[in-house]
């Protein structure tokens, strides 16, 4: 079985230049990504049980994994929710199928956005693990747009060992994740 495309990518591209521009001696060093998280939650639909069976066919499609169904853990009376029902779905791509879903996901999926600009660099959490929300599947090309029942918006975790932003934003950078490029005035403007 062959490489994945961006994988080598990664080993003969991105781990050299990291190493230049990080100033690493070592190549295992270099900031890795671990896994790729795409999760959803549907605690607000009326026929939530339906709704969860439709996002578990939804991202089974769009990974090619079967995803596992995320239970509520209390009972919430104001969301008419009790404890132990289906609220969502979530999968965990790792090795060659994480790889495979990262290359669609920039190549295809991300400038298939409407109005696409880039994607917004402010979605890292402070350890170098970046994450983005979208409101509805329809971007991606594994989904059929007459096939789709609901509208179900999605949350895409990419897990990095990168220790700080700076170290994941320039590992996903030279991967070829498509940022949006900020100038200082609009990020002081978001930012107050």
């Amino acid at each position: 079985m062959s490489t994945p495309v961006l994988k080598q990518h990664y080993l003969d591209k991105v781990v050299p230049a990291l190493k230049e521009k990080l100033g690493y001696t070592n190549p295992h060093q270099v900031p890795q990504i671990e896994k790729v998280v795409l999760t959803t939650c549907l605690g607000n639909e009326p026929d939530r049980k339906v709704a969860v069976d439709d996002a578990v066919i939804e991202i089974a499609k769009i990974t090619g994994q079967k995803p596992s169904i995320t239970f509520s853990k209390k009972a919430v009376a104001n969301f008419k929710l009790r404890a132990g029902e289906p609220l969502g779905a979530r999968v965990t791509l790792r090795g060659e199928r994480m790889w495979e879903f990262l290359y669609r996901f920039i190549n295809v999926t991300a400038p298939n956005i409407r109005d696409f600009r880039g994607i917004s660099p402010r979605g890292f959490d402070g350890r170098g693990n970046f994450a983005i929300g979208f409101p509805d599947q329809s971007i991606f090309p594994e989904i059929e747009l007459d096939q789709i029942k609901r509208q179900i918006g999605f949350d895409l975790i990419v897990v990095t060992t990168a220790t700080t932003d700076d170290e994941g934003r320039a590992l996903l950078k030279e991967i070829g994740m498509p940022f949006r490029e900020t100038t200082k005035s609009t990020e002081e403007g978001a930012a107050a």
